[in-house]
């Protein structure tokens, strides 16, 4: 056996593991998900993404039609735990496929669990964005999570994944100041799958500030579902239907745009390094801890 291919790259500072696996043949089991996300024994990782031929992926219809999607995006949480969707781990896939020489720069498509998703890749861009077509979203109702020993209104927004988004500009609570240690309390009867939750400063009609608490990972960098999320909340309170909103996050800046509950965003994708795990740690890896 040869070590595992392996690349590192990260969209706005959310970091993924990524695993070239064209045939599905990668016994990708939880226990090396949380080995190879942990800082300390592993790479080191908010996620996995792992990089599968659609032809290779036996229940890919339950996932929606494939359409011409040549590509099917397996994403696992730093815990271990299958997740529907990433915007940020999208645009880092693509952008691998494309410096493979598996798709070519421009528009395509990409199956993942939350259905198709079209891509647009452009040659040659300096800062390596990507823009996804991250479908519809839905406003599920109102919700709370308990932060700092407080409770916080928030909307609940449905992006494939499930989200709470609070804003805190009327809360007297200090965004930078939040301790995202600790997990956000949450009404489980209302997620019972878990959620994850994004806490919002409005800076302007069209510039948000925000963090996030991801179920399985804990506070990310940045979250791409969530600054979709965080804009189709912002947007459904202040009555609008419609905007190109920057989300600037600890990682970075994203464009979400959304139109009549369509979105996409626009963000940067780059590669850090590549390599080859070794045979023996990977075959440890597997074992539960």
């Amino acid at each position: 056996m040869v070590g595992v291919e392996f690349l590192k790259g990260h969209g706005t500072q959310n970091d993924f593991v990524l695993l070239p696996d064209v045939d599905g043949a990668l016994e990708l089991t939880p226990a090396r998900v949380r080995a190879l996300c942990d800082r300390r024994r592993g790479l080191g990782a908010d996620g996995v993404l792992r990089v599968v031929a659609a032809a290779k992926v036996p229940d890919l219809e339950s996932f929606g039609a494939v359409g011409d999607a040549r590509w099917f995006m397996d994403y696992r949480n730093a815990d271990g735990s299958i997740a529907e969707m990433c915007g940020n781990g999208v645009r880092v896939f693509v952008r691998y496929l494309v410096e493979a020489g598996l798709a070519e720069p421009g528009e395509f498509t990409i199956a993942t669990r939350n259905g198709v998703r079209r891509v647009v890749a452009p040659a040659d861009d300096p800062v390596g964005a990507v823009t996804v077509e991250m479908g519809k979203v839905g406003i599920l109702g109102r919700s709370t999570a308990t932060v700092a020993g407080r409770a916080v209104a928030g909307i609940a927004v449905d992006v494939g994944n499930p989200h709470l988004v609070c804003a805190l500009d009327d809360t007297g609570l200090d965004l930078a100041g939040l301790d995202l240690t600790v997990p956000p309390g949450h009404d489980p009867s209302f997620f019972p799958h878990g959620v994850n939750i994004e806490f919002v400063n409005r800076l302007s009609a069209d510039a948000l500030r925000m963090r996030v608490h991801e179920r399985g990972v804990g506070e990310t960098r940045s979250c791409g579902t969530g600054t979709v999320a965080a804009v189709a909340a912002t947007l459904h309170l202040a009555d609008r239907s419609s905007a190109q909103v920057a989300v600037h996050v600890p990682g970075g800046t994203v464009v979400v745009g959304i139109d009549d509950h369509q979105a996409t965003i626009t963000g940067p994708a780059v590669l850090v390094a590549r390599g080859e795990l070794d045979e023996q740690w990977w075959a440890a890896a597997n074992q539960p801890t």
